[in-house]
This record gives C-alpha cells, structure tokens and sequence, in this order.
C-alpha cells in the first residue's frame, strides 16, 4: 500500500505503519484509523481495497505531509536565517536552538569532540 508516496509496511499494524509517513506521528494516525473506521489492531495487508482507499484519502486531504510539510518546514528556517534571529543564527551554526545546553551534549553538532581531563594521567619518561 502507498499513502503520499511512501511504501507502507505490510506486516505491521496499520497504525504503526502511517507513522511512516513524514507528518503523521502516534496521534494523528489514530485518529485517522478512527475517521475510517479501522481496527487499531488491523495489520496493513488485511485492509479492503475499500480500506486502503479511505485512509490514502484521509491522509492527502486533510493533512501535510512529506514534500509539502518538508518544504514549509525549510522554509521556515530559511526565513529565520535570512532575519537573522537567534534560532537562525544557531541554525546556521547548526547548535541546538531551544535552550539545550552544549557543554556536555549535542556533540554531534559540535563534531563529537572529545577533549578529555589530563588530571592524574602519569607523566612521561623524562631524558636523563
């Protein structure tokens, strides 16, 4: 089954398997599962042709989801960049923009330094 262009699992419970779908979390799903009509705990290749036609319409037309959403989302942060906000500034840099610290974390964003204390490290053979 195919909603919005992506491949939807067939083993999994169809819930589950919206969420495959950029734009769709937990939530949403379920309410989609509920505005359809389908069990929660259907699996996705025991869905009607009927079925499947009802969630791929719930989905594209009442939410935003893959390019769409990934467009307005880029969009977004293009803007803040190009007012030069602090959140786009720290997207620039690319650091976290919502307050984390990054002394101690988000050493992905920093290149994974590890400058780690030389405290206590024996001292090396001295020439004599």
């Amino acid at each position: 089954m195919r909603v919005s262009g992506v491949n939807i699992p067939k083993e999994k419970r169809v819930i589950i398997a919206l969420t495959y779908v950029y734009g769709i979390g937990l939530t949403t799903a379920k309410k989609i599962m509920d505005q359809a009509q389908v069990s929660l705990t259907t699996r996705t290749k025991d869905l009607t042709q009927d079925q499947e036609d009802k969630i791929r319409n719930l989905v594209e037309k009442g939410h935003r989801t893959e390019g769409d959403l990934r467009r307005d989302v880029s969009s977004n942060i293009k803007r803040l960049k190009d007012i030069k906000s602090y959140r786009g500034t720290r997207h620039t840099k690319r650091l976290p923009c919502r307050g984390q610290r990054t002394k101690t974390n988000s050493r992905t964003t920093r290149g994974n330094k590890r400058n780690t204390a030389t405290s206590g490290k024996k001292p090396t053979d001295q020439k004599t």
